[in-house]
């Protein structure tokens, strides 16, 4: 909006009805605006390399408007010299990104997966830009091109990164405000409770080649896909799978004890370094291919409740699984729980060997 800025506009200036924030364009001094949001700040728009370019230099009150006229003017002589007026790349996105990752990505249990998905679905549109000049609509247009790509869940947690990251450099800066705003959120979270039925399981037991050896895996260990599709053959030491703290959510190592049945389920050892090698690089396309029924935490969730209904304890089955025991009991109780385990993941095994082959259950009466 082109408004003549005056000291009694400037401090009376609110953000127009519906907007976040408003940029209020002087008419004296082309090129300055009046950023009014939470805060106010004094900004210049001009043109470099062929590009738009904007440049933030300070807080109203704090620069008066005669100051500010007066900074544009030095901007001038300095583009017109040649001289860059400000770092180009301190402000973007991924650079505030990353700078956030590094600082506090170390608190969020899944930072590898989230950089994951900011270098493959976000930095591509959105990284190189100034994080100030990213408006709300560029925002929605790549939530939309997520969700037709990979679908509302993956728009959805795109959207929650993206946020936090925003309003982390909201809460350092004085004339930022994110324009992520309520409402924008994409789908209906839901709270998946799906477990695989016994006809399902044999279903899932029927499955051919090294997808199948890689689904029963995950259904005897009640591993998750990243885990199980990750492992190395390093990181096996007799019957003992051993998961490092930096693919573990709980950041500690976990050790599980595999099953004979489990062992039986690994492919040839190879010189590649992956056991399911060939199933890390394009786990969708496998499961589109050759399993669709069910989504793949349903087999986590399948392996949770077959521990329960193998009479293992609350537990030992949680720590099968590799969930933290919360409360006084997970922090002084430092049990490796190595043996309980065991026991708990044959009995997983011996109940799984049953649903898949129920003739077992059989036994013939004499006369």
């Amino acid at each position: 909006m082109r408004v003549l800025l005056t000291d009694r506009f400037c401090d009376r200036a609110k953000p127009r009805q519906g907007e976040v924030q408003t940029d209020y364009f002087d008419e004296k001094a082309s090129g300055l605006a009046l950023r009014v949001g939470r805060k106010k700040s004094w900004t210049f728009h001009f043109t470099r390399n062929g590009k738009r370019a904007r440049l933030t230099f300070g807080q109203y009150p704090t620069i008066s408007l005669a100051a500010a006229r007066g900074r544009v003017l030095e901007i001038r002589a300095d583009l017109a010299e040649g001289r860059d007026p400000a770092p180009t790349t301190a402000g973007t996105f991924q650079a505030i990104a990353d700078d956030y990752l590094r600082r506090d990505g170390s608190q969020l249990r899944s930072r590898d997966w989230q950089e994951s998905f900011l270098r493959r679905l976000v930095y591509p549109t959105l990284g190189q830009r100034p994080i100030a000049d990213i408006r709300r609509t560029d925002i929605i247009k790549l939530l939309d091109q997520i969700e037709d790509e990979n679908g509302p869940v993956m728009a959805r947690s795109v959207l929650a990164g993206v946020r936090r990251i925003m309003n982390w450099h909201a809460s350092r800066t004085d004339d930022y405000a994110s324009p992520i705003v309520r409402g924008m959120t994409r789908g209906k979270p839901t709270s998946r409770d799906r477990v695989l039925t016994d006809d399902e399981v044999r279903t899932l037991w029927a499955v051919p080649g090294d997808f199948g050896r890689y689904l029963r895996f995950l259904l005897l260990t009640g591993a998750r896909r990243t885990e199980a599709s990750h492992m190395q053959w390093a990181e096996i030491n007799g019957t003992d799978w051993t998961l490092p703290a930096a693919r573990n959510k709980t950041k500690l190592d976990l050790v599980r004890p595999l099953s004979a049945l489990a062992l039986a389920q690994l492919p040839s050892k190879t010189d590649e370094p992956l056991v399911f090698g060939s199933i890390a690089a394009n786990i969708r396309g496998h499961k589109r291919d050759q399993f669709d029924i069910v989504h793949l935490h349903d087999i986590r969730r399948t392996a949770r409740t077959l521990l329960s209904r193998s009479g293992i304890a609350s537990d030992i089955a949680e720590r099968c699984l590799g969930h933290a025991i919360g409360g006084v009991r997970g922090t002084y109780d430092r049990h490796s729980y190595h043996e309980e385990k065991r026991r708990a993941f044959e009995a997983l095994a011996a109940l799984v060997e049953r649903i898949i082959d129920p003739r077992e259950n059989v036994v013939e009466i004499r006369r």
